[in-house]
């Protein structure tokens, strides 16, 4: 089906009926909010956009903006693929957005306290004991711990999907160490250094003051009778896929980017070490795994932790962001109870749909998901990243009877949900030297403090560059865009 308008740029861009198309409407015409953006764009030539891609990629090349691709056999780092052509949220659109992530994110928290806690909600058996206790990320560690300030998901991502409705569906809330925030900020830069002057035409919203807010956020959770706060980031190291992104955030909050070795116990308090001595740290923002932050606790020989850490953070002398433990809420499985935890912590109707989720841990469902598998998505509910995804529709005869035996041998581990439509938006193809719709999401990042809450107005869109693909995710060959929320 092609679209009607004469621009050169846009004239052989094909949409398919079946997907909502963010750029143009079901009888094909520009929509409102894309006007301007379209003609500006238009006034460029397809050797234009050759330029001005190589000229994006450089910035990120200069910029250090890579990720790891975590392989069979090896690891490659890539320079993080970017997309010229920008997607924009209204603001009426973005104000649904905001409410509904927020509100997620405030009855995750509550329910991590239960969890760790009196339990009711289990008891008013709203949510099985079982799922608790069959989970990896429930640390026993945890239980009666009070985090500074009552909060755990200090940061959150929530991961949307516009499907062929014009609905917005959480697909998952990701609350152990989210990211892509970095790449958010510098899209955003990338674009601005690559159109100069498009930013002229519309009144769009700040992505830049993250950091400050952040900083912010974690300095509200600060442990008692602290008047002046020492804050760090902990990465693993230069190795990690999201390295890039610990770094920028350290050096937008002009705080240390410390590993584990930097770091020491005394008394259950932490130190950090510098060339001027000891200096005392109150509050870490982690990006290490729960099982590796203490190896006198967790993993024994674990080499990225801090020994004695989970010592001082349970006598209240500092503080991780995210708190341990979170991960027990960030499982695939919890996530088809989020519309009973809302209504049960916070007497709120869901802002946000969920996604339909079959567990197979429910022999009926597992009946369901097994028969029908051709027509589902199945994940795991521990994994990210895109990894261990099974698309039903793009599978072989034989695949399909592996991911039944897969499933089979640990049902608790796998989640099915429908197919779902992920809208397009116009995407520049390399290869083509064109704009093509290609499929998209959305994460939005959350921060929860004490007295304290902030969206970004902006998220991290994801585009899977591959036609005709689903899974977004970098590290499955995705790129992303520039997103742009416009002010009222």
């Amino acid at each position: 089906m092609k679209a009607e308008h004469k621009e050169p740029t846009f004239s052989s861009y094909k949409n398919d009926p079946k997907f909502y198309d963010e750029i143009f409407d079901e009888d094909n015409k520009v929509k409102d909010v894309y006007k301007t953006l379209l003609n500006l764009y238009s006034e460029h030539s397809p050797q234009d956009f050759a330029l001005l891609n190589n000229k994006a990629k450089a910035s990120f090349f200069n910029q250090g903006i890579t990720f790891q691709v975590y392989g069979e056999h090896e690891t490659k780092e890539k320079i993080f693929p970017f997309d010229l052509f920008p997607r924009i949220i209204d603001s009426q659109e973005w104000e649904h957005i905001e409410k509904g992530v927020l509100q997620r994110s405030k009855a995750l928290n509550e329910f991590l306290w239960d969890i760790y806690h009196d339990k009711k909600i289990i008891k008013d058996g709203i949510v099985p004991l079982d799922l608790i206790n069959s989970s990896e990320n429930f640390l026993d560690q945890m239980i009666d711990l009070d985090p500074p300030g009552g909060i755990y998901n200090h940061i959150s991502g929530t991961d949307l999907i516009k499907h062929s409705d014009g609905e917005y569906y959480v697909l998952e809330d990701n609350i152990r160490c989210p990211s892509g925030v970095s790449y958010v900020i510098c899209n955003r830069t990338a674009l601005k250094r690559a159109l100069f002057g498009v930013f002229n035409h519309y009144q769009t919203h700040t992505v830049t003051n993250y950091a400050e807010n952040l900083l912010e956020i974690m300095e509200t959770v600060k442990p008692q009778g602290v008047d002046s706060p020492n804050c760090v980031v902990i990465t693993p190291g230069v190795y990690n896929s999201a390295y890039y992104e610990h770094s920028y955030l350290a050096k937008a909050m002009g705080v240390e980017l410390v590993e584990g070795r930097d770091l020491f116990v005394e008394n259950d308090f932490v130190y950090m070490k510098t060339i001027n001595g000891p200096q005392k740290v109150v509050v870490i923002y982690r990006r290490i795994d729960d099982q590796f932050i203490d190896p006198l606790e967790f993993k024994p020989d674990s080499a990225l932790g801090v020994p004695g850490l989970l010592a001082a953070y349970r006598r209240g002398n500092v503080t991780l962001v995210n708190a341990p433990g979170t991960g027990v809420a960030d499982d695939k499985a919890v996530y088809t109870y989020m519309p009973q935890i809302i209504k049960y912590y916070l007497d709120e109707e869901p802002i946000l749909k969920n996604v339909h989720t079959y567990h197979c841990s429910r022999p009926d469902e597992l009946k369901y998901v097994l028969e029908n598998i051709d027509k589902l998505v199945v994940k795991p509910v521990d994994e990210s990243g895109g990894y261990g995804i099974a698309i039903g529709n793009k599978l072989t005869k034989e695949e399909i009877e592996e991911v039944k035996k897969t499933i089979q041998a640990n049902p608790r581990k796998y989640i099915a949900q429908p197919i779902m439509s992920l809208s397009t938006h116009a995407t520049y193809i390399e290869d083509e030297e064109s704009f093509e719709p290609r499929h998209v999401d959305l994460r939005t990042f959350t921060l929860l403090g004490q007295d304290k809450s902030f969206v970004l107005k902006g998220g991290l869109t994801r585009v899977a560059l591959q036609k005709g693909n689903l899974v977004v995710n970098s590290s499955q060959g995705g790129g992303s865009k520039d997103t742009w929320v416009l002010k009222k």
